[in-house]
């Protein structure tokens, strides 16, 4: 078992096409390196356009991620097409059941 997670991406103006390339690549990519489950990630869409992503690092993987340099470098891609913000500033965040557009990762 491994450490899910839940993240959400503002895409910057302009971006919202290559957040959505990197979010695509980024689980096979961890996947790759070790450091992702094969547990199936999700991507979904706010209707303020933030895209939410869940999946599964393995166990340590989280701690090993930071002296990556792999992950380091598509870290820095993901910082020049989005910002992170946390899961409670998303409207839906205050609903009962949250819901959002669900988006293709393969």
């Amino acid at each position: 078992m491994g450490d899910m997670v839940i993240v959400a991406y503002r895409p910057k103006p302009g971006k919202e096409e290559a957040l959505l390339a990197l979010t695509r690549a980024h689980v096979p990519e961890l996947r790759r390196l070790g450091l992702a489950t094969d547990r199936a990630a999700l991507a979904k869409r706010s209707k303020e356009g933030i895209i939410l992503e869940v999946f599964e690092w393995r166990e340590g993987a989280i701690d090993a991620a930071h002296s990556n340099p792999d992950v380091l470098a598509m870290w820095e891609r993901y910082a020049a097409v989005c910002d992170y913000v946390p899961l409670q500033t998303l409207p839906e965040a205050r609903d009962m059941f949250a819901q959002f557009e669900p988006l293709e990762l393969g």
